[in-house]
């Protein structure tokens, strides 16, 4: 009996999500295709012209817009960001550090204390 060799394959969505791009900004073939593991693999490991200039250049999708700002997805919301960011953009924002952005870092800066907090306070209670 032949054992049947199933490839993986995910949709662009996915795909993109995985890559750190923005899928409408993708090339066509791209968008209309499905992606196997493989070719995930390839595109992380030799990233062709295309995928290189969505990562320097964007547009971004809404998590890698939040990460270079340093501040949560949802701090995007409540800031009104609801559109993919070009990494121009991205500079612009961080350049006019407008009031929302600045409070949303505050917060995430206070999120990150916290979690630092309760996993020392874990770590010496597992110790005790």
């Amino acid at each position: 009996m032949k054992s049947q060799q199933t490839t993986q394959t995910m949709k662009p969505a996915t795909a993109a999500k995985k890559l750190g791009v923005y899928l409408p900004a993708t090339p066509a073939e791209f968008q209309e295709g499905v992606v196997s593991r493989a070719e995930l693999n390839e595109l992380q490991a030799n990233p062709p012209q295309w995928l290189q200039e969505l990562r320097s250049s964007g547009p971004h999708p809404r998590p890698v817009v939040a990460a270079r700002l340093g501040i949560s997805i949802a701090g995007l919301a409540r800031g009104g960001v609801t559109e993919a960011l070009t990494t121009e953009q991205i500079e612009a924002l961080r350049q006019d550090k407008p009031e929302w952005l600045e409070k949303e870092r505050a917060t995430q800066a206070e999120v990150r204390k916290e979690a630092v907090r309760i996993k020392e306070k874990k770590a010496d209670r597992e110790g005790s």
